[in-house]
């Protein structure tokens, strides 16, 4: 079967996915917090994002490889983290980690993931990332960043943006718990996905791996949303990001960041990377868009900026290229790839992405990814006035 044929974008997984999927496990993956507000604005700020094709370039190949924090990517994206990767589909890290390395990409594995970073150590390749969700107690935190170098992550991630556990109503309604227990409404819905519950039957229920050395008796009376993680855990201020500054000697990025302020002050005290991201809407329910806020923040620091939220296709990649970030970032989307199809769904969402991603270069004439033209508004009218002619009638 031609997977391109069959599949020939997310959307198209997406679908595969969502029929594989226990429903609480795919509300679970795709589902935001509040009414979903953000979520939305996220997807319709990129879509107002265009460009002005360019013509009579001639026979080119385009050149999709970039430069981050001293390394070379053949591609200008990786795989984000997302908590309880595991729970999404059997093996989910260690399937994600071996794609990423094949595809010489990063990965990211998160803090409350299914595994462990003793777990993922035999299958990462040279750009993998831990991130790290806040422990409160500075003895975790160092056994944390000690057993991730240990393990072979380069780089470190802090997550800012998650100060206390979201609602996601969409996900609570569809009687998921955390850690997942399997009640009765939930066995129905597992009997319904028999590779995915076959998978899972096979590993074992997951859980949050990394956070078993540090298990105590008081996660007792947690929301279904939150876990064990927020009893460790802790809202970071300025002086905890100086911490880690100095107890982490590789790629350091501050993830969350919304406003250009703090992009300022985060890379006055060393950190690395600024990742712009509004969680995908995970979080809260009134954010700005990331793509509105992308180039205030490119304004505002010299540093290598990560971008995610709303991230669909190759086309959205290059909008966010255009508009000052260095590299772009996706956790749903691979997750969705995995769910639909297995490990060949990941392999497979990468090549959808490069090959999307080559298409547009060559309708911009863009031979490199520094070769793109400037982003604009999709307002015709705007575009016609820039012009200095009329808009055609009707």
């Amino acid at each position: 079967m031609d997977l391109h044929t069959r599949y020939p974008s997310l959307s198209d997984l997406r679908q595969r996915a969502k029929k594989r999927l226990p429903k609480s496990v795919w509300e679970y993956l795709d589902s935001a917090t509040g009414g979903e507000a953000t979520k939305r604005l996220n997807r319709a700020a990129l879509d107002r994002i265009g460009f002005m094709p360019s013509i009579l370039h001639g026979e080119f190949v385009p050149d999709l490889s970039t430069d981050l924090f001293g390394q070379h990517f053949p591609l200008p994206f990786g795989m984000a983290p997302i908590g309880m990767s595991g729970l999404i589909w059997p093996d989910a890290e260690g399937h994600l980690a071996r794609a990423a390395a094949r595809a010489g990409l990063p990965y990211s594995l998160s803090t409350v993931a299914a595994q462990s970073p003793e777990d993922l150590a035999p299958h990462l390749g040279d750009n993998a990332w831990f991130q790290l969700y806040p422990p409160r107690d500075p003895e975790i935190r160092t056994d944390m960043l000690s057993r991730a170098k240990n393990a072979g992550f380069k780089g470190l991630i802090l997550t800012v943006d998650v100060p206390v556990a979201s609602r996601r109503e969409r996900q609570t309604r569809s009687g998921l718990t955390s850690p997942p227990r399997l009640t009765p409404r939930l066995m129905a819905q597992v009997a319904l996905r028999p590779t995915w519950a076959m998978g899972m039957a096979r590993r074992g229920m997951p859980h949050m791996r990394m956070l078993d050395k540090y298990q105590d008796t008081h996660s007792k009376g947690l929301s279904s949303t939150a876990h064990i993680g927020y009893l460790l855990r802790t809202s970071p201020d300025w002086d905890y990001v100086k911490w880690l500054r100095d107890a982490w000697d590789g790629p350091f990025m501050i993830k969350g960041v919304l406003h250009p302020q703090d992009a300022t002050r985060l890379e006055q005290i060393g950190a690395d990377g600024i990742w712009v991201s509004n969680h995908a809407g995970r979080q809260f329910d009134a954010a700005p868009a990331t793509i509105d806020m992308l180039p205030g923040i490119r304004a505002a620091t010299t540093l290598p900026i990560l971008f995610d939220s709303g991230v669909e296709g190759g086309l959205d990649i290059l909008r966010a290229l255009a508009l000052g970030a260095d590299f772009i970032m996706l956790g749903r989307a691979f997750h969705v790839a995995l769910a639909a199809l297995g490990p060949k769904g990941v392999d497979h969402l990468i090549d959808v992405l490069a090959k999307d991603i080559t298409a547009n270069m060559g309708q911009l004439g863009a031979k490199t990814l520094r070769d793109l033209p400037p982003a604009m508004a999709l307002d015709a009218n705007a575009l016609f006035k820039n012009e200095k002619i009329s808009p055609p009638e009707g």
